[in-house]
């Protein structure tokens, strides 16, 4: 099978899976990965009453950014998408350019659609999923980083977790087109550069081959455990919750993997952001290892507390010891 054919099929197989809207928009940033997920979207959607809609998103970070941008909408009409547009964001904010131009993208990736709801096809590939699960192993993030990119994350979609980077070159070559290359895909003081250009390459010498799809079986794998502790951390939830408040008898029966699931979604459900792993086991060991101690402080200036055993979150007020 022909790398564009195969990369149809990806797509095709996809959105045989999940409930396709009346629109279905695709990120595009006028490299391979994005034009042939482009292509193969509106050659799969061509006889079906769905719209197909490209946001092509200028980051701003090179000084023609604006003509790359416009030059990437006009490729991807082309391809036979049936609406294009281009959104031109303002990158800033915490953890370096890279971090922050994804956090501007996907704010205005999800701005695009109506009400924040819809389906966005995202050109994210194996590579792009290896080098994920790399990142979160290096900074010890645990089993949810390592579970990597989800293929249906709504409103995001990721048709291309199988397919390789060198797949989507491919096909763009048959298409007879001539992807932007991105220079800071080639700029080493970025994390994933140094992964992609050095970390892996090493890797399969080291190995023999085939570590990114390897890597890419690793994440599935783990997102299947994963989600299942979800599900029934969701289950242990429903039995502890008390109005906002945890219930810590029920918490303190279970095994460590479903109770720390369970206050993570408590915590982030209470509006606590920046949540750490320092603070998650701090917050446990209010069950686990109960000494009578105080609060645990978290961001945004709130406290977990125990008191008469149950878990409660709250801002600042003195605390007492014992229950």
């Amino acid at each position: 099978m022909s790398a564009l054919a195969t990369v149809r099929t990806a797509v095709r197989d996809f959105l045989a899976a999940v409930a396709v809207p009346g629109e279905v928009c695709v990120a595009v940033s006028g490299g391979a990965d994005s034009l042939a997920l482009a292509e193969a979207t509106a050659y799969v959607l061509r006889h079906r009453d769905v719209r197909t809609r490209a946001l092509v998103v200028d980051h701003g970070l090179q000084a023609d950014s604006a003509v790359v941008a416009a030059e990437a909408a006009t490729v991807v009409k082309s391809l036979g998408i049936d609406v294009v547009e281009v959104h031109a964001v303002h990158v800033v904010g915490k953890g370096g350019p890279e971090a922050a131009a994804r956090a501007a993208r996907y704010h205005a990736l999800r701005e695009a659609l109506p009400n924040g709801e819809g389906l966005v096809l995202l050109g994210h590939t194996q590579d792009d999923q290896a080098e994920t699960v790399l990142l979160g192993l290096g900074r010890g993030s645990g089993p949810r980083s390592l579970a990597g990119m989800r293929p249906h994350d709504p409103p995001w979609g990721r048709p291309l977790l199988g397919i390789t980077r060198a797949q989507t070159v491919a096909a763009c070559t048959e298409l007879g087109l001539e992807p932007w290359q991105d220079p800071h895909n080639a700029d080493p003081r970025f994390t994933r550069v140094r992964l992609r250009t050095e970390a892996l390459p090493l890797l399969e010498d080291v190995l023999s081959g085939g570590v990114a799809p390897a890597l890419a079986r690793t994440a599935a794998q783990l997102r299947e455990d994963t989600e299942a502790l979800d599900t029934l951390a969701m289950r242990v939830h429903e039995r502890a919750a008390r109005e906002d408040d945890l219930d810590v008898g029920v918490l303190a029966a279970e095994p460590a993997a479903l109770r720390r699931r369970v206050l993570r979604r408590w915590l982030l459900d209470s509006g606590v952001r920046e949540l750490t792993d320092a603070h998650l086991r701090s917050v446990d060991a209010l069950v686990a290892r109960w000494r009578g101690q105080g609060g645990v402080w978290l961001p945004g200036n709130l406290e977990a507390r125990r008191r008469r055993g149950r878990l409660s979150l709250a801002g600042p007020e003195p605390t007492t010891r014992g229950e």
